[in-house]
């Protein structure tokens, strides 16, 4: 990971106006018009998995089914296709992310792999928490082994524009995770307009935030191509503003090999090359790991297997 995020002072003169049909215009034709075939479609594909956060944030998770993800987030690809794509080493994914009772036994799975585990926190998805416990529940995450926090914001800081208490609350968090990575999950879809997004989206960041995270995945609208461009452009104007760097994660309601297409060529698109790593972008997902095991096993044999053949764990 890139070093820590330090943050700058609150900065409400930073935020833009949105000019929402033409956000929505922009992200519809950056999609059509990149078609990704073949061996260009399968190397975008390989590099989604190394940027996927592998994701089970059920209520019946248990130590087993994340000892099951782990071994998939170690070996995602069948060794048939591995040979196929004539791969020297089997791929990984960038991270595994699980609520903070599942963190230690996912960092026993992954142990030896180099695969962080990132952990969700803050009494998610809602994060109607005292404060005391929130941060607590992240320090304990940390304890457990979590390299990367996943934290969830006040949304009523954002719909009553209390930007002041939104930057507090971000910036305490951030120093409860010590050395661990916080990314900071917005919940776009609750925020009503992409104006809020943009503004919620700077604040985060000059909070200290190293990364900026649509949704939980819990909420009635997740993860869109128009807010996350809007995340996108707020990202370049902090970098602009302030010379850091921070990352990226879409989340929630990403299914197919097709999105994880899309959300790449956003990335290229807004923010350039270098964000395309796990370093600086993250895919949340679970299922969408099958669809695109399901994919590349077409492009090496040229059928499509069932979609049974290629489950997550």
């Amino acid at each position: 990971m890139p070093p820590r995020t330090p943050g700058t002072p609150l900065d409400c003169d930073s935020f833009k106006p949105v000019n929402t049909p033409a956000a929505k215009r922009r992200a519809a034709s950056m999609v059509a018009r990149r078609a990704l075939k073949g061996q260009y479609q399968a190397a975008w594909l390989l590099n989604a998995i190394a940027c996927m956060d592998l994701t089970t944030l059920a209520g019946d998770d248990t130590p087993d089914r994340v000892r099951r993800l782990c071994a998939k987030a170690r070996r995602p690809l069948s060794d048939e296709i591995v040979v196929g794509l004539g791969l020297n080493a089997m791929p990984q994914t960038g991270a595994v992310c699980v609520y903070p009772t599942m963190v230690a036994p996912a960092v026993k799975a992954l142990e030896g792999s180099g695969i962080p585990v990132a952990s969700v926190a803050t009494g998610f998805p809602a994060g109607l928490m005292p404060l005391d416990l929130r941060l607590a529940e992240i320090r304990f995450a940390v304890d457990q082994g979590a390299q990367e926090i996943d934290i969830v914001i006040t949304r009523a800081h954002v719909l009553g524009g209390d930007w002041a208490a939104l930057y507090d609350e971000v910036a305490a968090m951030r120093a409860a995770c010590g050395a661990a990575h916080l990314k900071a999950i917005l919940a776009t879809g609750d925020l009503v307009t992409l104006s809020n997004v943009y503004a919620a989206s700077q604040v985060a960041m000059q909070a200290g935030a190293d990364f900026i995270k649509t949704s939980t995945g819990k909420e009635g609208v997740n993860a869109t191509l128009p807010v996350g461009l809007i995340m996108c452009r707020a990202i370049r104007d902090y970098q602009a503003a302030s010379g850091h760097i921070v990352g990226f994660k879409p989340a929630g309601g990403m299914k197919t090999a097709k999105d994880a297409l899309n959300w790449q060529v956003l990335m290229r698109e807004e923010l350039g090359r270098a964000w395309l790593r796990p370093e600086l972008f993250r895919l949340g997902a679970s299922s969408m790991l099958a669809d695109i095991e399901r994919q590349l096993s077409h492009h090496v044999t040229g059928r499509y297997a069932a979609q049974h053949r290629h489950a997550l764990a």
